[in-house]
């Protein structure tokens, strides 16, 4: 009887995903950038063929990527190797040499609108103002430019449009919890929500004409819900607000005067459509659990990227205004049955202080079950885990590791009161409800108190390095992948556009001295005691690489066991093949020495 060996993580790891895409406007051409070759590329389908051919060989993530209205060419951006710099570039549509449209060295470009004639092109830029960016419109045709809007105050770019252009709208980025909209016409400006001392934010701009705008807000509310300005009588109005839902994005269709919009309270999406004229509201499919980018095709045909907890991500394509899907590009894990993938399962705890956290836990197969458990705190703080595929926790789990994941205080999508509550608090309430998580675990049976490992990317490799030395009691080993160790260091290193709101969201060095000392990792060294793996990008401008640096080299001279690996090639995250295979290679041979290696001993 033939006998086939489990799939290692280099098999996992060739898992192929959509990490953008764009249509033609005749919609006989899907482009997407995709990592087929191991590198992440534009790829290309011509429709209804689903064979992809390439367009491009620069080996980079395609951080912009939209189609002229015209269908002449496509506008994208790169950067190089996860430095964040992106460059603005035009590239035919059957692909080959790009063209640069706005570039400069250092410098970073952010892509906002391109006419229907595609001939001028709206765009930010950090050139002549690192801290809060200048705004331009680039003429194609003459080569020419004009500085539109000079940011001040808070990070400030163009959102939107008007289809005459002779309007369009800004925001002001005070943080992640705090931005402002504002129209600018007739030499003008105007705030599209209501004056008020209360944050809030202001998300998803569309213009629906050329004097109405429909946005999302939570201005005077708690959860995101759908309003509209209108520009001739310069009036703010509620259009749409569910319980228990955060709206995340908009997306208007012309021909059928009416908005897609995703949902997104909690772990997974909801889609729906909203039609303009009566104000009906549908609920709608949708073609995965998590909806990353949709476009509306001319013809009124809807295109969403999405994944799930057990597929990566892929194009589809609905033809009825969402009632069906058609999934337009198949990626699945190589040489992996769909039911050897694990979904997890959502749970809910109180904290130390009666909070409800919501969490994710992944428990691995019974039949390959090696009893120990990873906790894993998302990265962000702002941000959440989802059901949404990662490669790193299918191939842990099929190779024995429970995960769990809890949305801790401070996480997205469970309404603007939750998500602030980390600001100035990174490491006093999210590290205690991290804590009241493993208890959970433990007392309810899903973990054992000594087979608990921890891992954690960004701020939950801060949170990783903090729980390691606050708490080495509790876990076996620990992964850090980019995570801020020292908040002084951290709050000094981050790219300039980010400084302005640091104060709110990390701290003050001088004001909050004490506090940001208590939260720092490397206050805590003595407590480091278990074997730790470290793993940084050199290019990350988020995490600089003194931050695991400075790290390492301290627990190194107090004769603690630490691995390093420092990546050449990448930023703020993993985009290429082969460092992919590397980092998840060693941090299973991690693991496995730490957690067999003992149970052999007992």
């Amino acid at each position: 009887m033939v006998q086939f060996e489990k799939p290692d993580v280099e098999q996992f790891f060739q898992t192929l995903s959509v990490q953008n895409f764009t249509v033609s406007p005749d919609e006989k051409q899907l482009v997407i950038s995709t990592n087929l070759n191991g590198h992440y590329n534009l790829w290309a389908l011509d429709l209804p063929n689903q064979f992809p051919y390439p367009l491009t060989f620069n080996n980079q993530v395609a951080n912009v990527l939209s189609y002229s209205k015209n269908g002449e060419f496509i506008v994208t951006g790169f950067d190089r190797d996860g430095d964040e710099n992106t460059q603005l570039y035009a590239l035919p549509p059957q692909g080959g040499k790009l063209v640069p449209l706005r570039i400069q060295e250092g410098e970073r470009h952010g892509f906002a609108y391109l006419t229907e004639d595609g001939k001028r092109l709206y765009y930010f830029s950090t050139n002549g103002n690192k801290t809060y960016f200048n705004n331009y419109v680039y003429d194609l045709e003459t080569d020419t430019e004009e500085l539109l809007l000079e940011g001040s105050e808070a990070p400030t770019i163009i959102v939107s449009v008007s289809p005459k252009e002779d309007s369009f709208v800004s925001k002001k980025q005070f943080g992640n919890t705090n931005s402002l909209a504002y129209v600018h016409m007739d030499g003008e400006s105007y705030l599209i929500t209501p004056k008020t001392d209360e944050q809030h934010t202001v998300t998803d701009i569309v213009y629906t004409s050329n004097t109405k705008i429909y946005f999302l807000t939570n201005y005077d509310s708690d959860l995101t819900y759908l309003a509209k300005y209108d520009l001739e009588t310069k009036s703010f109005e509620v259009v749409l607000q569910l319980e228990k839902e955060d709206f995340a994005s908009l997306s208007f269709c012309k021909k059928d005067q009416l908005l897609y919009i995703v949902g997104s309270y909690g772990v997974e999406d909801r889609l729906y459509q909203y039609i303009l004229d009566s104000g009906e509201l549908n609920t709608i499919n949708k073609p995965a659990s998590i909806i990353e980018k949709l476009v509306v095709a001319k013809s009124g045909n809807l295109y969403a990227q999405g994944r799930s907890s057990t597929r990566p991500g892929n194009v589809f394509v609905s033809r009825d205004k969402g009632q069906s899907w058609d999934e337009l590009t198949r990626f699945r894990v190589p040489g992996v049955r769909d039911e050897d993938l694990v979904e997890p399962e959502v749970v809910n705890y109180a904290s130390f202080d009666g909070l409800e956290i919501e969490a994710l836990f992944f428990k691995a197969k019974e039949e390959s079950s090696n009893g120990h458990v990873i906790l894993w705190p998302h990265g962000g703080p702002q941000s959440l885990e989802r059901k949404w595929y990662r490669t790193m926790f299918q191939f842990l789990l099929n190779r024995g590791y429970s995960i769990f994941a809890p949305n801790f205080r401070g996480s997205s999508n469970y309404g603007l009161k939750f998500m602030k509550m980390v600001e100035g608090d990174w490491g006093h309430g999210p590290r205690l409800d991290n804590l009241e998580g493993i208890e959970w675990l433990i007392k309810n049976g899903y973990a054992e108190s000594d087979k608990v490992l921890l891992l954690g990317g960004s701020y939950g490799g801060y949170m990783a390095l903090l729980l390691h030395g606050r708490h080495a009691d509790k876990f076996k080993a620990v992964v850090d992948i980019f995570g801020p160790s020292n908040l002084f260091s951290f709050i000094e290193s981050v790219p300039e556009f980010w400084k302005p709101f640091m104060e709110q969201w990390v701290g003050d060095p001088e004001k909050d001295r004490e506090r940001l000392t208590k939260d720092s990792p490397i206050t805590y060294l003595d407590g480091m005691t278990k074997p730790m793996l470290v793993i940084q990008g050199a290019n990350d401008p988020r995490v600089v690489q003194k931050e695991s640096d400075q790290i390492v080299a301290a627990l190194r001279e107090q004769g603690r066991e630490v691995e390093y690996i420092v990546l050449e090639d990448e930023g703020h995250g993993f985009s290429k093949k082969q460092n992919e295979i590397l980092v998840y290679s060693k941090m299973l041979e991690f693991f496995e020495r730490h957690v067999f290696v003992e149970t052999a001993v007992k």
